[in-house]
């Protein structure tokens, strides 16, 4: 497989870049990218051809509601995300040679392994466009939300959870935690969960409860997708959501894409596994900044850097 940077050595142990999921999308986004840099209007123009359909144009125009459809957002940030790591790579001498590590949120671990030369940049849209598709209709089909809960812990959210019959699906970092399931559940744990102590509690406009078990048809429908798609052993570690531990091979890698479905996105431990294994240096790929404002949280000498737009694609370190 070709990969899709040159990444090569040395290898930068004191680094990682990491790539953002779902609720980071915005219209708009890449437009300045896709003006300014032949090969990002390179890779916009791929996704479309790879699609059949404008995908640039739901990018740079919307409408809203047709971006924040699953089955758009998903290879939209992807693309936009890819583009992002493609320009600065290219205008950033510093950014020579392999992180130590590469991590993505949720959607975002396609592009992490992109970048780590497991999937190539055509598998990735195609895969996404199909997992935003599969996700849609589980969340058609199986009903359900999620919401946010500040302020407590893993432990008591558990508890919440066991009680009204909902789960957690995203452990983003300590007193950061997204639960959801079905509708009544959530809005059960959620008042179990301000009776415990919770700081805020905050529904999500979301299309169904994602990383979670109402999510199992979706998984399924990736298995053979993913069975049949060309897939590498990554040429640098990748920390898989569901585990926060290295992935080293192609096995690994399509278990963990099916799995991280209808599982829970360990994020802090990925961000805990990265700090206390000497990453120094964080820079977040994508739109927005939600990754490096956890990191910071939770690692308070990281050095981290955002790349997500046409202003900020040239590191300096």
């Amino acid at each position: 497989m070709t990969h899709f940077i040159a990444l090569s050595d040395p290898v930068h142990a004191d680094r990682a870049f990491v790539f953002p999921g779902q609720g980071t999308q915005s219209v708009g986004m890449g437009k300045d990218l896709y003006d300014e840099f032949p090969s990002a209007r390179e890779l916009f123009d791929r996704a479309d051809e790879i699609l059949g359909f404008k995908l640039s144009k739901v990018c740079f125009e919307g409408p809203e509601d047709e971006l924040q459809q699953t089955r758009n957002t998903q290879p939209a940030i992807a693309v936009t995300t890819l583009a992002l790591l493609k320009v600065a790579t290219e205008l950033s001498p510093q950014l020579g040679g392999r992180p130590a590590y590469v991590a993505g949120h949720s959607l975002g671990e396609y592009s992490a392994l992109v970048a780590a030369g497991s999937l190539s940049f055509d598998d990735a849209i195609k895969l996404l466009r199909l997992r935003g598709e599969l996700m849609q209709v589980s969340g058609d089909k199986n009903p359900g939300t999620m919401a946010a809960v500040l302020g407590l812990d893993v432990t008591d959210c558990e508890d919440v959870c066991r009680e009204a019959g909902a789960e957690i699906c995203i452990v983003n970092a300590p007193g950061q935690i997204v639960i959801g399931g079905k509708r009544d559940a959530v809005v059960r744990a959620l008042d179990y969960a301000k009776a415990r102590g919770a700081v805020k509690v905050i529904p999500l406009a979301v299309s169904g409860a994602f990383h979670s078990s109402l999510m199992k048809p979706a998984a399924d429908g990736m298995v053979q997708p993913l069975a049949l798609s060309p897939v590498s052993d990554p040429i640098m570690p990748v920390i898989a959501n569901c585990t926060a531990v290295p992935i080293h091979d192609q096995t690994a890698v399509r278990n963990e894409l099916v799995d991280q479905v209808f599982r829970p996105v360990q994020w802090s431990k990925t961000v805990d596994y990265l700090g206390a294994h000497g990453v120094e240096t964080f820079i977040e790929f994508g739109p927005g900044r939600v990754l490096t404002g956890i990191i910071r949280r939770m690692l308070r000498k990281a050095n981290c850097i955002n790349v997500n737009d046409a202003k900020t694609v040239r590191v300096e370190l």
